[in-house]
């Protein structure tokens, strides 16, 4: 082989390197005209950890803004920092003060921006309510700390404040040693606020007494919490987050959270955090905008300051600051709280200039045609990074519609690093197909195939419906299936057919849903035994009614409703599946699908899930293609618990038929009665081992 050298003395070119291909090209053939582009934004990663760890061990050692800013106490004093570097003053003030302005109380200005008071520790107590007074070059507000860990909102008045939070016992963790069981994640989606029965804002403790048993009876092995940060706005959902460091303080203390989180671990529950970095509230008195005066302290200063659907703030990821603060809020609320993850919110939004409004991503051109947003990239990348070096069993889900390459694959392969992306697809879809097909329409070929139609290198949260179903403006799929007749026909001896359509539908759209899934499941909490009704926040528009924003878990509890029907279903194969240990990881084997017939049919490990969605049509001795054996149904929908006719009887072995035909590929014919609109699952019989 001739050497440059060689070369030279030839008169020869030396022949151009091929860039080394990632592992996430190397999975992907059709990304390999995309590695520069891929390699690109891998070395734009790197060079960021290199930058922001060059005075620090580690990304860990780097996220620790929040023990520098803010205020804490060292000792024999108070000790408070704020990074505000166009401020000309600052003064703390607070009910230590009685308000005022005073010299003591004012903060002086270090080196970067940064400005610093020490106070004797005898003059602020717990429980007292303070902010800045920041004063700038033509201006002068009242100002929330960034770093704020307690805001709270006066009832009279509504107005926000930060409280000094320093109880004399710290939470004292009875399972700090908790580990996730992810194999299969299941996920049951909830908000604190609306999760009791009553008209108003539910309470840390009693979702922690009340609802906490309801999930774990369930079978669901995670919860994913929403609306934790601060917002000033009930009604956002929690969207339009405040203050970054604050547990929401409508919902209760600190220290009941972190109860219901040990208590979380103590059932075996994870707890993920549904975390918003996407964007932040405009409001300057409560939130960030203009905390100094400035328009570009956190966020963009130009046209891309305000987020063009949202009416919201978007952050500069392009500003070490910035990465410091976002940083540190992952690392704070996973050691403070204790919290096992987290869904990152509005992740669309983030990777793109356009946000991803009206893009049809039609192709992987989309992906790397230069509309990215490189800096916003890198910090989810850092963010995974960082995530697992604190903790290696955190879970990561990316909330994401785009379907960019690389989002749930690790970032030592070239990609962002998530655990999972949110299956985005599967809901719209199931919605698209309840509001335009007619039952006669619905093609098993079509539905195996948006179920599974997925990147073999990331895993994905499949759900049927989350909060965004249910919310006023949209329905959720039991209402798309019944509507008004919920009012009127959900009692048991009641024989409504439209109820009875849409209860079989519903446990077999969920059910099949689950059966697929490659990662996680999701359920918002509620829609797992049809919850009637929208979910609408107290606003002007409603005279600020709390009506429809809680469960009412009594129609579940009462035992003469058919909801206990549809939540019996939902135990049953949430059950069925976590018992089956890396369910998702099993290769799914289609075994039959006839769109004429409606019929599908697929099998995971020694599970066979077969469906009938069919609505007029059942088969007698419908012949299914299976391993050769012996069957047992262990599931039915049409299990009267389930609020089925109990056509299919279940202690029925199955003994699958030779055929020649089909003898060299090891199957034989699996011959069942199938109900229309039913379901079922069997299990094969093991064969028992030969005797020596």
């Amino acid at each position: 082989m001739k050497t440059d050298n060689q070369n030279k003395k030839t008169g020869r070119k030396p022949a151009a390197r091929k860039p080394k291909l990632l592992p996430i090209i190397k999975n992907d053939p059709w990304l390999e005209p995309y590695t520069d582009a891929i390699n690109g934004r891998h070395q734009d990663y790197i060079r960021k950890l290199a930058d922001l760890t060059v005075n620090c061990k580690s990304i860990t050692d780097f996220a620790n803004a929040h023990k520098y800013f803010g205020l804490h106490r060292d000792g024999n004093e108070w000790i408070f920092r704020e990074w505000a570097p166009n401020a000309s003053a600052i003064t703390l003030v607070g009910d230590f003060s009685n308000w005022e302005q005073r010299p003591e109380f004012g903060l002086k200005k270090l080196d970067g921006g940064v400005w610093e008071v020490r106070i004797p520790a005898t003059a602020i107590s717990h429980g007292q309510l303070y902010k800045m007074i920041v004063e700038w070059p033509g201006g002068k507000a009242e100002r929330i700390p960034a770093y704020a860990n307690r805001v709270v909102q006066d009832p009279h008045t509504n107005i926000f404040s930060a409280q000094v939070w320093e109880p004399a016992t710290a939470y004292k963790w009875e399972h700090d040693k908790f580990t996730p069981d992810t194999k299969p994640l299941l996920i049951y989606e909830c908000h604190i606020g609306m999760a009791q029965e009553r008209e108003g804002v539910g309470t840390y403790e009693e979702f922690r007494t009340e609802i906490l048993p309801r999930i774990a009876a369930d079978g669901y092995n995670a919860i994913q919490i929403m609306a934790i940060q601060e917002h000033p706005y009930y009604g956002s959902f929690g969207y339009h987050v405040s203050n970054f460091f604050a547990a929401s303080s409508r919902f209760g203390t600190p220290e009941e959270l972190k109860h219901l989180i040990d208590d979380a671990h103590s059932l075996g529950i994870a707890v993920i955090m549904d975390i918003v970095h996407s964007h932040a509230v405009k409001n300057e008195a409560e939130g960030l905008g203009r905390l100094d005066g400035s328009y570009d302290l956190y966020f963009y200063g130009d046209n891309r300051r305000e987020h063009p659907a949202w009416d919201s703030l978007c952050f500069d990821y392009g500003k070490n600051e910035v990465l410091h603060f976002l940083l540190s809020n992952c690392k704070y609320w996973l050691e403070e709280y204790h919290f096992d993850g987290f869904r990152f919110d509005g992740v669309t939004s983030m990777l793109y200039y356009n946000h991803g409004l009206g893009q049809a991503f039609g192709g992987y051109g989309d992906y790397y045609n230069g509309a990215q947003d490189t800096n916003a990239i890198t910090y989810l990348t850092l963010a995974n990074t960082l995530i697992h070096q604190i903790n290696p069993k955190a879970i990561t889900i990316a909330e994401e519609m785009s379907g960019m390459p690389g989002l749930a694959t690790p970032v030592a392969d070239g990609g962002i690093g998530f655990d999972y992306r949110m299956a985005m697809g599967i809901p719209d879809y199931w919605i698209k197909t309840l509001k335009e097909k007619k039952d006669e329409d619905w093609h098993p070929t079509s539905i195996f195939w948006e179920l599974t139609n997925r990147r073999a290198d990331e895993k994905t949260i499949s759900y049927v419906e989350s909060h965004d179903q249910a919310l006023v403006g949209d329905k959720t799929v039991i209402f798309r299936l019944i509507d008004k007749e919920m009012y009127w026909h959900m009692n048991k001896d009641d024989g409504d057919m439209t109820v009875a359509r849409g209860m079989a539908l519903h446990k077999m759209i969920r059910l099949v849903t689950l059966a697929s899934i490659n990662g996680g499941y999701l359920n918002f909490m509620g829609n797992e035994w049809g919850h009637p009704e929208w979910i609408d926040f107290p606003r002007e528009g409603n005279g600020w009614s709390h009506k429809y924003a809680r469960r009412q878990w009594s129609l579940v509890d009462n035992g003469l409703l058919k909801y206990e029907w549809l939540n019996n279903f939902d135990n049953a194969i949430i059950h069925l599946v976590s018992n089956v240990y890396n369910f998702q990881a099993l290769p799914i084997r289609k075994l039959w699908e006839k769109d004429n017939d409606q019929i599908l049919a697929f099998m995971r490990g020694d599970l066979v899930f077969v469906f009938n969605f069919n609505p007029a049509k059942s088969f007698t001795d419908y012949g299914i293609l299976a391993p050769a054996g012996s069957y047992r149904t262990v599931l039915s929908t049409d299990n009267p618990d389930f609020g089925g006719y109990g056509n299919i009887d279940e202690k029925v072995e199955h003994l699958t038929q030779h055929d020649e035909l089909y003898a060299p590929a090891g199957v034989e014919w699996l011959k069942l009665y199938l109900p229309a609109r039913s379901a079922m699952v069997l299990r094969k019989k093991r064969a028992a081992p030969r005797k020596k």
